[in-house]
């Protein structure tokens, strides 16, 4: 069985200029990130879900939960498998009378699916070391800068002795 990783889902975000919506999953126990590009619809549903909002008539995946917990079944996990030709790919596993059924699934629909039945988000070993980000966090680089800019305001005479 192939390694993974615990994520954890930090949430989505908007990516700029093309101003496309991503789902970003963190490591549960490390520093690197996974930025998966999704569509509006399962950004919003990721999103919602996220935020606690029950809409007035069931999303996609909503039913989907739904249907799947009236059929004796369990979401059990989610796996980013495969990163090919810049497209990921996912495992989603529902449990139904002790037997596991693996799911072909596109991330974003199985991590909106994870994100409403609390199951584990995990990506493969592969997939992370090959598209991993690691995101500093805002006051360390804030650090970084203010350092910058006090080197930049310093000159030779700056470093003279005063005897």
């Amino acid at each position: 069985m192939e390694e993974t990783v615990p994520m954890d889902l930090v949430g989505v975000r908007i990516e700029y200029p093309t101003n496309q919506p991503i789902v970003l999953l963190r490591e549960s126990h490390g520093t690197r990130y996974l930025a998966i590009w999704i569509g509006a619809a399962e950004a919003t549903a990721i999103a919602y879900a996220l935020e606690g909002v029950n809409p007035h008539r069931p999303f996609t995946h909503d039913l989907l939960r739904i249907a799947t917990e009236l059929l004796g079944g369990e979401v059990t996990r989610v796996t980013v498998t495969e990163l090919r030709e810049s497209v990921y790919y996912a495992d989603l596993v529902i449990t139904q009378n002790e037997k596991a059924i693996h799911v072909s699934s596109r991330p974003s629909d199985a991590i909106a699916l994870a994100a409403r039945t609390g199951a584990p988000v995990f990506a493969s070993i592969d997939v992370l070391d090959e598209a991993g980000i690691e995101i500093k966090d805002d006051q360390e680089e804030a650090e970084v800068e203010a350092f910058r800019e006090f080197l930049e305001d310093l000159s030779p005479e700056d470093f003279q002795s005063g005897s």
